[in-house]
């Protein structure tokens, strides 16, 4: 009788073969590596059961100066600000008017009503806010129609749109009543969508409407998903819709009553993203307007006059400036680090420098063929910048770096190309990891997520469905939010006059506190992790037979299913010797045989939880067949 030890090295390595993988972990899901062991990752609970709507695409938290917490988070559809443990619509208004709604159109017995607006300026899927309506649609009575909200199902005209009230037409025919309009800024999709429209192409290369995975641009149109870049502006908000305006929320008029975001003066109206530089207080606007046109530069820099948001002209007694970089097509994301700002274009990273007077920032190429994939694919941690390029992981760290992956081929050849940009990294310093949650091949949505554990330069894989997520610092956990884009759950109200949301599409965000608990909001949050292949040396030629293993858990509670796999050749079918471990487990009887064997550790129950320490097994060498 022999007790082997068989040490297996910390971290997955998708890089090589079940066989070539000896002495390696090859596969996990929901499992981390901490302190050279692996364990299951914890659990998640819902923080509020509200809904919101759209999938959340940017996120930010804080404190104000009384010490009260704060979250926003900006989805497709919206933008929201989550307060004193209540979740508020701030969502901005693009144009109000009076009795600008001149007339209606309604068939009997529906509740699908045609609206006239001369100059809407909407789109499909915009929020309408209708007050102040003159008397009866139709059979549909003005305090139906009037004080609600109502999401645009679709757009007829630039002057007309239809909505879904919330009672049925008892006529058909159009209506002269008037009504007030207020309308929110435009919504953007849910996801990225690539490979759309026509272009350079050649002409009938495909039928209308149809994507054009296989073709570069020009050649197919972009449409990008409905990202928000968010910060801090001392204790109020600054928010930026991808592609569009500044907004601005302050805490102090918000006091006991939340109101909408507003619109910042002065600012460019076309950005890409925006960022506060730090502590010489500059806001800074990236890709954006050039100065005194409304042309849009996807490579254009603008900041603000020094503590002033709405000063956005270069004059010789402020600070605000702009620069336009070189390497690359786009400005794609920027993140606050080491005193400076990076700034990421699709093929390279630059550094944004506070210099003085007269420049104000100088501009300096850090590395090329190094660029970021999406707004949200960037994270800053102790100095150091991590981000995921689109065939590579990098770190800034002084000089750039490419990060060795022994999960790169797993993550880039199973990526979703139309929906790549929506990747969202995270800090989940407890545990000094920074993750990737993206989406895989042939889904839209973020299913997947890449860790990196940077302290102990190990990589981890799992399935987890997340578009964004704050680190704890001013919660107690990390925050996070889900999108489930087949649900239909009743959303929060929108602030007054309006009451209650009308005709709202599916595609609602969950907000979930992470790292809580060992479960999946009350389901069970499987694991699992498997072993490459090994032999124990001592076999020799031999067959090894196998008659127990002692297991070595740690922080092990309910059940652990522990399989044995074992093979004569790599192409071999396996004999799987599967049993269940306790905490009160001292040993498992085996009698198994082969010449190759991997491990297998699974968990599929509520409350399951673990930590695997060494693999020890009773081995001697067998027959030769």
């Amino acid at each position: 009788m022999s007790l082997v030890k068989v040490p297996i090295a910390p971290g997955i390595d998708q890089q090589d073969t079940e066989y070539g993988a000896e002495g390696k972990w090859f596969f996990g899901k929901n499992v981390r590596f901490r302190y050279g062991l692996p364990e299951k990752i914890g659990g998640f609970i819902t923080v509020s059961t509200d809904a919101l709507i759209g999938a959340a695409r940017g996120i930010v938290n804080w404190f104000d100066l009384k010490g009260e917490q704060y979250l926003s988070t900006g989805t497709n559809k919206k933008l929201y600000v989550y307060q004193n443990n209540d979740w508020y619509d701030i969502t901005p208004t693009r144009a109000s008017g009076t009795g600008n709604i001149t007339g209606w159109s309604t068939v009997d017995t529906t509740p699908t009503v045609t609206v006239t607006d001369a100059s809407h300026g909407a789109i499909e899927g915009d929020f309408v806010t209708i007050t102040s309506v003159s008397g009866a649609v139709n059979g549909i009575p003005a305090a139906t129609l009037q004080n609600k909200q109502y999401e645009i199902i679709e757009v007829l005209s630039s002057s007309q749109y239809k909505i879904t009230a919330t009672a049925n037409a008892t006529s058909s025919g159009t209506s002269t009543v008037t009504a007030n309009a207020a309308y929110e800024i435009n919504t953007n999709p849910a996801t990225s969508i690539a490979g759309y429209g026509w272009g350079a192409g050649t002409w009938g290369l495909s039928t209308w409407g149809t994507t054009r995975a296989g073709l570069a641009a020009p050649n197919s149109v972009q449409l990008d998903s409905g990202k928000w870049s968010l910060d801090t502006w001392g204790e109020d908000l600054l928010a930026c819709q991808f592609n569009g305006s500044l907004y601005y929320w302050d805490t102090s008029a918000s006091a006991g009553t939340p109101v909408a975001a507003t619109i910042v003066a002065n600012a460019p109206t076309q950005n890409r993203f925006v960022l506060v530089s730090g502590t010489d207080r500059h806001v800074i606007c990236f890709g954006t307007q050039l100065i005194g046109t409304t042309t849009q530069d996807d490579m254009f820099i603008r900041w603000s006059d020094q503590e002033d948001h709405t000063a956005w002209t270069p004059t010789s007694i402020n600070t605000s400036g702009s620069q336009r970089l070189t390497d690359g097509s786009k400005l794609i994301t920027a993140k606050r680090s080491r005193g400076a700002v990076l700034v990421w274009t699709d093929t390279a990273l630059y550094q944004m420098q506070l210099v003085g007077a007269p420049f104000t920032f100088g501009f300096s190429q850090l590395g090329s063929a190094c660029g970021a994939i999406g707004l949200h694919s960037a994270v800053e941690s102790n100095g150091n910048s991590y981000w995921m390029g689109k065939d590579s992981f990098f770190v800034f760290d002084g000089s750039v770096k490419k990060i060795p992956c022994s999960v790169e081929d797993y993550v880039f050849e199973n990526i979703d190309q139309a929906s790549q940009k929506d990747t969202f990294a995270c800090l989940n310093s407890e545990f000094n990891e920074v993750t990737w949650f993206y989406p895989s091949s042939g889904s839209q949505q973020i299913d997947r997520y890449v860790t990196f554990n940077y302290q102990e330069k190990t990589w981890s894989i799992g399935d987890l469905s997340r578009s964004s997520w704050v680190d704890k610092g001013v919660y107690d956990f990390p925050y996070a939010l889900d999108y489930t884009a087949s649900s239909s759950t009743t959303p929060i109200s929108p602030l007054s006059p309006a009451t209650e949301i009308s005709g709202v599409t599916n595609g609602r965000a969950l907000m979930y506190s992470q790292e809580n608990g060992t479960d999946a909001n009350g389901a069970a949050l499987e694991s699992e992790l498997n072993s490459g292949a090994f032999v124990i040396p001592q076999a020799g030629e031999n067959l090894m037979s196998v008659r127990r293993f002692i297991p070595d858990f740690k922080n092990i509670s309910g059940n652990v299913n522990v399989d044995l796999l074992f093979k004569l050749y790599p192409t071999s079918s396996a004999t799987t010797i599967s049993s269940t471990v306790t905490p009160t487990t001292n040993k498992v009887d085996t009698r198994a045989r082969g010449r190759q064997a991997q491990i297998s550790i699974k968990t599929t129950g509520i409350g399951d939880n673990w930590r695997y320490g060494t693999y020890r097994a009773d081995v001697n060498p067998d027959g030769m067949r």
